[in-house]
C-alpha cells in the first residue's frame, strides 16, 4: 500500500534545529481548509457533476486514480489471431472513389478459413475505403488504424435485400424484406470489432431523403448489426452517418460496446445510437452520441411478432454514456418491447439539449413486460422533458395486432437526478387497463420549472422521497413494499 503523508500534524514547523509553534486557531484554519480542498477533490471526482463535458472529442475521458465499474467482463477475452492481413492484400484501394465491394468480400472469404484454426484479422490502412455492404466471419477481429475510414456505398444495390426479422414481422419502415446493414454477421462467435478511432462513415443522406421524399421502397440498413451472434466487442471507432440504427445487435448475448463515438445529424431521421433488442448480457460504457433518435435504446420484437418469438431483453447495462438528441430520449426502453425487457441498469448518463431525459414507451398490443429497471444518477440540461413514461406508439405491423395484448410495466426505480433548465415536468401516463406500478422514485431535483407547472401522471402508482418540486399524488403514496434504493 503506498504510504500517506498524515496531514494532522500541522502544528508545529521544524527549523534551524528548533520549533516555533503555531497559535493554536492557526492550526485549525489550516486543518479546515485542507479537508475544504480535499472534499472539494473527492466530490469532483466522484459525484455525478463530474462526468466530463470534452464534447469537442466526443471521448468519456476516464477521472486518473479512480478504478471505475466495468461491465466488460461481459466479453471473453480471445486469443491473438493466427492470421493477419490488410485489405491492400485482397486488391483494396483506399482514394475513396474506387469501390471496395468484391475486395471486401474476397478478405472475408479467405479469413473464413480460418474459423477453427487459429482466428484471422483484417487491417484497414488509413485511407478512404467505400464499399458495399459485406459479412463477418467468426473467430476474427476487424481493425481499423489511425486514419483509416469505410464508406458506405451510395448505390443501394451493395445495400442487398434481406429477409425480414422474425421478432417483427416486416421491415420496421416498409412492409416486407429490408436492406442488409453495412457491416453484418449472423451466427457468429467471438468477434471483436476495433482499432485506432478509426471510422465507418455511412453517408446516409442519400437514405435519409429517400425517407423523407416518402421514396424508400425498403427498409434502410443499419451500419453495424450482428444477429445471433456471442461473446462481440465493439470498441474504439467513430461510426457516423448511418442510414438507420447505428449498432444493433439482436438475439444475441455478451455483448461490449465501449469507447464509442456515435455521430449523425441532429434531423436525421431513425438514427439510434445503439439498440439492444432480443439479446442478452449487454454492456454499453464510455459512449458519446449525437443522433436524431434515441441514444440508447432497449427492444425486444413488435406486437404479435415479438410475443411469439419471446426473446427478452435482460442483463443490460448501460453506464458512463453521454450525447443529445433534440427529437428523442437519452435511453429509451420500447417501444417494440413486446418479448419483454427486464433487469435494465442505467447510471452516470448525462444528456443535454434533448426532448427526454428517459423514457419508457409502450402501448395496448405490445404485451410483453418492462420489469426491474433502475436508473441512477442522470445530469440533465436543457431537456425538454426529464422523465417520460408513455402510451400511444399506436404503430403496429399490421392489422393483425391484438388489441387485448396488454404490457405490464412494473418495478422502475430512479434515482439522483439533477436537471437544469427543464422545459417541462416528468410526464408519466400509464395504461387505463394495464396501470404501471412500483415506480420509485429518491432523490430527484428538477430546476427551471415554473411553480405552475405540475407533474402529468396518469393510471401509475408507487412512491417518492425526496423529490423536487414534488411529485403527482400518485407517487406520494408509499403503499408498496419494494423501496427505492440507495
Amino acid at each position: 500500500m503506498e504510504e500517506q503523508t498524515p496531514i494532522l500534524n500541522l502544528n508545529r514547523i521544524k527549523g534551524g534545529g528548533g520549533g516555533i509553534r503555531r497559535p493554536l486557531w492557526v492550526s485549525v484554519l489550516v486543518l479546515f481548509t485542507v479537508i475544504a480542498l480535499f472534499s472539494l477533490h473527492i466530490n469532483r471526482e466522484y459525484s455525478i457533476f463530474s462526468i466530463p463535458l470534452d464534447f469537442i472529442s466526443g471521448r468519456v475521458g476516464l477521472v486518473s486514480g479512480y478504478q471505475q465499474k466495468s461491465c466488460s467482463d461481459f466479453f471473453k477475452q480471445v486469443p491473438a489471431r493466427k492470421v493477419v492481413k490488410s485489405i491492400r492484400d485482397f486488391g483494396g484501394i483506399g482514394d475513396g472513389k474506387t469501390s471496395n465491394t468484391k475486395a471486401f468480400q474476397r478478405a472475408m472469404e479467405f479469413m473464413a478459413r480460418f474459423t477453427e484454426s487459429g482466428g484471422s484479422q483484417l487491417v484497414v490502412p488509413k485511407g478512404r475505403w467505400l464499399t458495399g455492404s459485406f459479412n463477418l466471419t467468426s473467430n476474427f477481429t476487424l481493425f481499423l488504424e489511425y486514419g483509416a475510414v469505410i464508406l458506405g456505398s451510395q448505390d443501394p444495390n451493395e445495400w442487398p435485400i434481406i429477409d425480414a426479422l422474425p421478432s417483427y414481422g416486416r421491415g420496421r419502415e416498409r412492409l416486407g424484406a429490408r436492406h442488409i446493414s453495412l457491416i453484418h454477421g449472423n451466427g457468429l462467435t467471438n468477434v471483436v470489432i476495433t482499432g485506432e478511432n478509426g471510422t465507418v462513415d455511412g453517408l446516409g443522406k442519400m437514405w435519409w431523403d429517400l425517407w423523407w421524399n416518402r421514396t424508400l421502397v425498403h427498409t434502410r440498413g443499419h451500419l453495424v448489426e450482428l444477429i445471433n451472434s456471442q461473446n462481440i466487442l465493439i470498441q474504439n471507432l467513430t461510426l457516423m452517418n448511418s442510414p438507420f440504427w447505428t449498432i444493433h445487435p439482436i438475439y444475441c448475448r455478451n455483448i461490449v460496446i465501449r469507447n464509442m463515438t456515435i455521430l449523425a445529424p441532429l434531423n436525421a431521421p431513425n438514427t439510434d445510437g445503439i439498440d439492444a433488442d432480443s439479446s442478452l448480457n449487454v454492456c454499453i460504457e464510455d459512449c458519446y452520441i449525437e443522433s436524431g433518435d434515441d441514444l440508447i435504446s432497449v427492444k425486444s420484437g413488435w406486437d404479435q411478432y415479438g410475443m411469439k418469438m419471446a426473446r427478452p431483453s435482460s442483463n443490460i447495462i448501460v453506464r458512463r454514456v453521454k450525447g443529445t438528441t433534440p427529437t428523442c430520449s437519452g435511453v429509451g426502453i420500447g417501444s417494440e418491447m413486446s418479448g419483454g425487457v427486464s433487469n435494465v441498469l442505467i447510471e452516470d448518463l448525462y444528456v443535454r439539449d434533448s426532448a427526454a431525459g428517459v423514457r419508457i414507451k409502450t402501448d395496448i398490443g405490445r404485451g410483453g413486460y418492462i420489469v426491474n429497471i433502475t436508473i441512477n444518477n442522470m445530469r440533465m440540461e436543457r431537456v425538454k422533458v426529464p422523465i417520460r413514461f408513455s402510451r400511444g406508439a399506436n404503430d403496429h405491423p399490421d392489422e393483425k395486432w391484438d388489441p387485448k395484448a396488454l404490457p405490464k410495466v412494473r418495478g422502475i426505480f430512479i434515482s439522483n437526478v439533477v436537471s437544469l433548465e427543464s422545459k417541462r415536468p416528468p410526464l408519466l401516463v400509464g395504461i387505463e387497463e394495464a396501470p404501471f406500478e412500483d415506480i420509485h422514485m429518491k432523490n430527484i431535483s428538477l430546476f427551471g420549472l415554473a411553480p405552475s407547472m405540475k407533474w402529468n401522471c396518469e393510471f401509475i402508482s408507487g412512491s417518492s422521497y425526496s423529490v423536487f418540486p414534488a411529485p403527482c399524488s400518485q407517487l406520494l403514496k408509499n403503499e408498496s413494499t419494494i423501496q427505492c434504493p440507495n
